[in-house]
């Protein structure tokens, strides 16, 4: 199974929101001093969301990106803020090796096609982020009548491989991920390089991911509320980290 320890930034700091709520903030420092950490354990891979940029609909955090992108080896993965051609550009530029998006796959799908075009699908990951069924967007603030499995058949068919599906109501509770919701999509959509994002709290969750055939886990407050022994993890003769 494929691990991505997440950052999220705010105000160019590390932290971590409770059920994507701003008001629900945890502060953690330095995202290049855990980027760092991250990659002396033995990631290879890694997660960054501005979410400065998710609430103000463009990028705002992207010299943290390039500072990441430039002392580590860690491929990156980048979402929170893309709208616009300069935006994914910015990403891009700044040293992330994919993007995340997912208000944009909303909103204008016409732009998320020609992006998945000219960038491809190894380059684009779909944001899937979930609440009540529905589609999220804008930094989790509006809810869309776009409905999950639907809305992720229309995007595979244009050749979308990867997708980020975060049940929001799991999101930062270390209450357990929401399992059966992404073994259903699994069922519905069995090539898909799903990664699973919420509520990770174990070891044991992540374990219960992999034999539940769920390709890649993402996972940030477990690590910085010290619930997962990171080089533990890493080493676990369970899972088998893929590129």
């Amino acid at each position: 199974m494929e691990l991505i320890p997440a950052i999220d930034i705010i105000d160019g700091k590390c932290v971590r929101l409770t059920k994507g709520d701003y008001g629900q903030k945890n502060v953690y420092g330095d995202p290049l001093e855990m980027a760092l950490n991250f990659e002396r354990i033995g990631f290879r891979r890694l997660h960054v969301v501005d979410l400065d940029g998710a609430k103000s609909r463009h990028i705002v955090n992207c010299e943290v990106l390039r500072r990441i992108a430039s002392e580590t080896s860690l491929v990156i993965d980048f979402g929170g803020g893309i709208k616009t051609d300069d935006d994914i550009e910015k990403a891009f530029d700044s040293g992330a090796a994919m993007v995340t998006v997912g208000s944009v796959a909303v909103t204008q799908p016409e732009l998320f096609g020609r992006w998945l075009d000219k960038y491809g699908a190894d380059r684009m990951i779909l944001g899937a982020d979930v609440r009540n069924g529905h589609i999220s967007i804008n930094g989790w603030k509006e809810d869309s009548a776009e409905e999950l499995l639907p809305f992720l058949r229309k995007y595979i068919d244009m050749g979308v491989k990867k997708v980020l599906c975060t049940e929001i109501s799991k999101d930062g509770t270390l209450a357990g991920p929401a399992t059966p919701l992404y073994s259903q999509v699994m069922a519905a959509y069995p090539t898909l390089h799903l990664i699973a994002s919420g509520g990770v709290s174990s070891i044991g969750d992540i374990e219960a991911l992999d034999a539940a055939g769920i390709p890649a886990v993402v996972f940030g407050k477990a690590i910085y509320e010290g619930r997962i022994d990171l080089a533990a993890l890493i080493n676990s003769k369970s899972l088998i980290q893929r590129t």
